[in-house]
């Protein structure tokens, strides 16, 4: 939103509905930087006739403003590249200023901070705004006949509010905005420095410290410092059918089942038919 909008003088007009900005300098901003963007001649929040107006047609430090007295402006908080704090004060003594307006910088674009009662007026509108349309939908429900008096009718006003809202969503499709070019170019930064700060976490690899062992019940386990079985394994037995190297026959061995048909084993005799 630029100064000047709907043909308004800018005394006239409220500075916490405005905003400013210089798309040339966005790219180059930074901390050495930021209060000559701040000074600009089509910046509406800077007071042409503060001390730092008059150090800069000086050409000398901004370092002198904490000898003089007046209005002055002061680099109040940083955080590279995305936001700036500059705060307006007046100056007493070089130990004494009283602050009269906060303006942050987002993204290269310059906003008044609210104060504290333009806060409270605008969370209380909102709030009697609400609770009016709550009460104008409440009686919209409401129906009255002579016979039965005042009764409530959801279903038709419900079905109707559904209407509109889908033929609302219809007219105003969502928009998708392209990124800018401070989002293009600087975005990458911020995310190397939150990488440095919050590296990300190595796995750790976990080794068993003593062998396994088996005990006299035929359970596996793992000692401790202590000396105690932590894990303890049953061995079932064998589901499959394994071969007995050592036999010269087609013998099978199966876990739990007799041996049977092995080669040193004779066959049955054979019976002899009577005649």
């Amino acid at each position: 939103m630029m100064p000047g909008r709907l043909g308004l003088p800018i005394t006239q007009e409220n500075p916490l509905w405005i905003s400013w900005h210089d798309s040339n300098w966005i790219p180059l901003l930074n901390p050495a930087n930021i209060m000559e963007y701040f000074s600009e001649k089509s910046n509406p929040f800077y007071d042409r006739t503060c001390n730092n107006e008059i150090v800069r047609m000086q050409r000398q430090s901004l370092e002198l403003l904490g000898n003089m007295t007046g209005v002055e402006y002061i680099l109040l908080h940083v955080q590279d590249p995305i936001l700036y704090v500059i705060r307006k004060q007046h100056r007493h003594t070089p130990t004494e200023a009283t602050p009269l307006a906060d303006y942050y910088i987002i993204a290269g674009t310059v906003y008044q901070a609210p104060d504290l009662a333009s806060v409270f007026n605008s969370r209380i509108l909102s709030t009697v705004h609400h609770l009016q349309s709550s009460f104008e939908e409440a009686s919209s429900y409401s129906r009255y006949h002579p016979s039965k008096g005042y009764s409530w009718d959801f279903a038709s006003n419900k079905a109707l509010a559904e209407k509109n809202k889908t033929e609302k969503n219809k007219e105003t499709p969502a928009k998708e905005e392209p990124s800018s070019l401070f989002q293009r170019q600087r975005v990458d930064m911020l995310l190397g420095d939150l990488l440095r700060k919050f590296p990300l976490p190595l796995p750790q690899m976990h080794q068993p410290q003593n062998a396994s062992h088996q005990n006299q019940n035929g359970n596996v386990g793992s000692n401790n410092s202590d000396g105690q079985d932590s894990v303890n394994i049953k061995q079932e037995p064998a589901e499959h059918a394994s071969i007995d190297p050592h036999d010269t026959g087609v013998g099978i061995i199966m876990p739990g089942v007799k041996e049977e048909f092995r080669s040193d084993m004779k066959p049955p005799p054979e019976k002899k038919m009577k005649l």
